[in-house]
């Protein structure tokens, strides 16, 4: 992998390990490798929210300029021709 690994421990629920162990053993895959795995794919979600919730406030603001533009051409198109 190439990657530097650091140790982390933290507490599951009996219930929840017990799934993790299953399911590993059923993939063929090391224990550590499922949980890594799952908590790449919830990167992977958060980032692709933060990515589409930055792309709606952007395209909210682009909209709010867009009519406000709209709403000047609207006046010109409107005013009597000099």
């Amino acid at each position: 992998m190439g990657y530097k690994m650091t140790t982390l421990s933290l507490r599951l629920p009996d219930e929840l390990l017990h799934d993790i162990d299953l399911y590993a053993d059923e993939m063929h895959i090391p224990r550590a490798t499922y949980v890594r795995r799952a908590l790449e794919q919830m990167n992977a979600l958060v980032a692709a929210q933060r990515r589409r919730t930055q792309l709606m406030e952007a395209s909210l603001k682009v909209r709010a300029e867009s009519m406000q533009v709209n709403a000047e051409f609207d006046r010109f198109e409107d005013a009597p021709h000099a």
